[in-house]
């Protein structure tokens, strides 16, 4: 994945460079911390090294072999130099073209885009020197984040606090973003389970966490495609640069399906969306009175049958599907791609400990009619990427058979 160095310069919104790193992670990527002296004052490098799980650069000679030119090789390495936060004083250097540290030495030595996320004083904002500078480093190709307006460190009120971790990584994202079939995609993705009122307080539900879904999102985004993520109840954060809507019952992400899928480009159905619901819900909560309970159960919408049989003989949007058996998988799955009208179906045996609900790893057989493809086991975010792999080449295949428009005859 794209390694981002994080230039962490002396500002107290150093903290929000943490969470920075984090969301950076969750997207799918490596980070690196560079620290200057004056960041080691608000924050450790030993928090940034834990969190990365990398050495945390501080140093611009630090002993060693040839580590008088890690920079350099740092330089030809990272996809992206991001600095958050930002201070006058390293903002100054970066257009004065000063080198005095490792973090000013690696912004004149690498190619990558640079973004910058300045932190500071009102006035020093405003300041006709730090402006100039600004404009000297956009011309040159530097994205910035607006810094926000609030309370500052020194107690005035006014524009110069750093930008949310948020905001921040979603810039970064589209900086990252490849130039791939998905760029300028609308992607819907469904994640999580459904939960089916018995009574107003037990329901019926499922082991679903939603962290498939949930990666695939993320990596999506990551690809550069506008992405809807509708999720059933789950504690995981949401990832970065999704669109987020929130369901309970099957009933609820059918609707929430259908408003988005149909204006889609891709639709990828991995919430474990429950089959059947009872068919009258009790308004108050049932009594335990008898040694048995009996409870009408009726079928739910197939959101994704609905969505081929919606779709027909046209190609958008591309379908994806989830088989999640205990038994038979393939032959299930093969089924499935066939009766619902799809073009991808992901098979995963959820009675595997290391594989299907509720786990960190997975693993699976993409079956289409171009073939099956088993994906090993391996973390939900490495499944994401193998299945996205395989929409993109889908996409690309069908836009290389499409009819292209004719020019004018001479």
């Amino acid at each position: 994945m794209p390694l981002v160095a994080l230039g962490v310069t002396g500002g107290v919104g150093a903290y929000k460079a943490v969470e920075v790193a984090r969301g950076l992670q969750k997207a799918g990527h490596e980070v690196l911390a560079v620290m200057t002296r004056s960041a080691r004052r608000f924050v450790g490098p030993l928090t940034f090294e834990a969190i990365t799980r990398r050495r945390v650069i501080t140093d611009q000679f630090r002993t060693g072999l040839n580590s008088d030119i890690e920079h350099i090789a740092v330089a030809s390495d990272i996809a992206l130099l991001l600095v958050a936060p930002a201070t006058a004083n390293v903002i100054g250097k970066f257009a004065g073209g000063i080198a005095d540290d490792f973090l000013s030495s690696l912004y004149l030595a690498t190619q990558a885009p640079v973004l910058i996320a300045p932190a500071m004083n009102t006035r020093m904002l405003e300041h006709p020197a730090v402006r100039d500078n600004m404009a000297r480093l956009a011309g040159r190709g530097v994205q910035f984040v607006d810094p926000g307006s609030g309370y500052l460190a020194c107690g005035w009120v006014g524009t110069g606090r750093l930008a949310e971790p948020d905001e921040i990584v979603a810039a970064a994202l589209r900086l990252l973003q490849p130039d791939g079939p998905l760029r300028g995609k609308r992607v819907v993705v469904t994640a999580g389970p459904t939960q089916e009122d018995l009574d107003p307080v037990r329901y019926l539900g499922n082991r679903s966490s939603g962290r498939m879904g949930f990666a695939l999102a993320a990596d999506a985004a990551r690809r550069g495609a506008e992405v809807v993520l509708i999720t059933g109840p789950t504690s995981l954060a949401p990832p970065p640069a999704v669109g987020i809507i929130g369901v309970r019952s099957a009933a609820d992400m059918h609707r929430a399906v259908m408003d988005h899928a149909l204006d889609a480009d891709v639709v990828i159905m991995a919430a474990a969306v429950a089959d059947y619901t009872p068919a009258a819900p009790a308004r108050e909560k049932i009594a335990k009175t008898a040694d048995e309970l009996t409870v009408h159960l009726v079928r739910t919408v197939d959101i994704l049958g609905e969505l081929g049989r919606l779709r027909g003989s046209k190609d958008r949007p591309l379908l994806v599907g989830f088989a999640a058996e205990t038994s038979d998988l393939l032959a299930r799955a093969r089924a499935k791609r066939q009766s619902k009208r799809v073009d991808l179906i992901v098979a995963n045996d959820v009675s595997r400990p290391d594989a299907g609900f509720d786990r960190d790893t997975n693993a699976v057989v993409l079956v289409s009619a171009q073939g099956e493809q088993e994906v090993p086991v391996q973390p939900k975010a490495g499944v994401a990427r193998a299945i996205l792999d395989r929409v993109e080449a889908t996409l690309a295949a069908a836009r290389a058979v499409s009819p292209q428009p004719s020019g004018p005859t001479p």
